[in-house]
């Protein structure tokens, strides 16, 4: 729950600062000579960029989410249970031997979106974020894809 409600107060702060870039790129444009129009049009791209962004990435984690809800359904989410250290993070060694379980049941199974959503979670606990990521979008395809879910 802290992480939603962290997620949409950083939406939020996020599209509020569109609306005063927006607003500026608009002003500077207004102004009307080839210097201020010019800068307006390129401060006009940032919000662009970061509306584009903001939405890629909400959808990017209602899809997770869903399928996070579907594998749980099943009974088939992984349970943490990996050695912690005194501050609470995940041992690195605990994570290593999960991740390569979860990598020999991938390279068994490629097409099943739910080793793929495992091995996310793997990568993700053994903090590898740019592979988690890709992992839990291949899953997303394979699961939209397959909307069966076989």
């Amino acid at each position: 729950m802290r992480a939603k409600i962290t997620y949409f107060v950083t939406a939020a702060v996020l599209v509020f600062y569109f609306f005063l870039v927006g607003g500026r790129g608009l002003m500077l444009i207004r102004h009307g000579t080839l210097l201020t129009v010019t800068f307006g049009v390129a401060v006009l791209i940032l919000p662009v960029i970061g509306v584009w962004f903001l939405w890629k990435n909400t959808q990017f984690v209602r899809r997770a989410n869903a399928l996070a809800a579907e594998l749980d359904a099943e009974g088939g989410l992984p349970v943490d249970d990996l050695a912690r250290t005194p501050s609470g993070r995940i041992d690195r060694d605990a994570a290593d031997a999960v991740f390569t379980k979860r990598r020999e049941e991938t390279e068994d199974a490629p097409d099943d979106w739910r080793t793929w959503f495992r091995l996310a979670v793997a990568y993700q606990d053994a903090r590898d974020t740019p592979r988690a990521r890709k992992a839990m979008q291949r899953a997303i395809a394979l699961r939209t894809s397959s909307p069966s879910g076989v």
